[in-house]
C-alpha cells in the first residue's frame, strides 16, 4: 500500500537546513534529547549530499508464492528522499539502476537505505545520492516484499515518519522530526555560529583550549544549553 500525500516541510525550512551540515544539526538533535543519527549508513560516494522530506518505505521476508517488490517510486514527488527500512539486511538488496534512472528522472533528492544497493557504477555515473549499509549484486525479488509505503520505518534504530527531514553527508544521515524541525534548525545555527566563532579565534592566534572554552564547546550539545550573543 503506498500513500503519497502526507503532509511535507516547506522549502524555505528545507533549504535552511541543508546549508547546516550533519554535525551541526546532530548537536542540536542531542541538546534537545531527540534520536536522529543513523549509525552504520554512510554515503556511497564521499560528496554525496542530500536533504528533504522522507517518502518511507518498509520491506519484510517474503511469503511464499510473493514476489512483489513495489513500484512505489512512481508515486514520490520531486525534493523527496527515499528512505527504505529492509531491516538492515545485507544478503539481497532493495535498489538497483532501474530506480536510479526513474529517481533521477524525477529529480528525487535521493535515497537511504537501511540494507543494501547494486548497480553501483551506474549511481556513481548519475551521481545520484545514495547512503547505504554497502553494496551487493544479489536481488530482492522473491527474498524481500514490499510491506508498506508511507508508514512509520526504523532505520539504525531511529523511528522515520513520512516527511520527517532528512539530511545527509559525508558524515552520515541525521533524522530531523518535522514538528521539530524549526528548534533543531534554531539550535543547529547556534552551534555553527559558535564554531565559527572558534575558528575566527584559532586563525587570531588563540589557542585551541582558549577558543572552545571562550564559546563553551564541550557544552553546545548538551540541553538547554545557549550561546551568548
Amino acid at each position: 500500500m503506498t500513500k503519497a500525500n502526507f503532509s511535507r516541510p516547506g522549502k524555505e525550512l528545507i533549504d535552511s537546513l541543508a546549508n547546516l551540515p550533519t554535525t551541526n544539526i546532530s548537536d542540536a538533535l542531542d541538546r534537545l534529547q531527540i534520536r536522529g543519527g543513523c549509525e552504520g549508513i554512510v554515503p556511497l560516494m564521499p560528496t554525496c549530499k542530500l536533504c528533504g522530506p522522507a517518502f518511507t518505505v518498509r520491506y519484510i521476508p517474503v511469503k511464499a508464492g510473493t514476489a512483489a517488490v513495489g513500484d512505489y517510486i512512481d508515486e514520490a514527488k520531486e525534493g523527496d528522499v527515499i528512505v527504505i527500512d529492509n531491516g538492515g539486511r545485507t544478503y539481497c538488496t532493495v535498489w538497483g539502476d532501474l530506480l536510479t534512472l526513474v529517481a533521477v528522472r524525477n529529480k528525487l533528492a535521493g535515497t537511504v537505505i537501511d540494507g543494501v544497493c547494486r548497480d553501483v557504477d551506474h549511481i556513481r555515473e548519475l551521481n545520484y545520492p545514495m547512503f547505504t549499509r554497502g553494496f551487493f549484486m544479489v536481488t530482492g525479488k522473491d527474498r524481500v516484499q514490499m510491506a508498506e509505503a508511507n508508514g512509520p520505518v526504523t532505520i539504525s534504530n531511529v523511528q522515520i515518519h513520512p516527511g520527517d527531514i532528512v539530511i545527509g553527508d559525508g558524515s552520515g544521515v541525521v533524522i530531523v522530526p518535522q514538528g521539530r524541525a524549526e528548534e533543531v534548525l534554531a539550535a543547529a545555527k547556534e552551534v555553527a555560529r559558535a564554531e565559527e566563532a572558534i575558528e575566527g579565534e584559532i586563525a587570531k592566534g588563540s589557542t585551541l583550549i582558549e577558543a572552545r572554552q571562550r564559546f563553551r564547546y564541550h557544552e553546545l550539545q548538551r540541553p538547554s544549553v545557549k550561546q551568548e550573543d
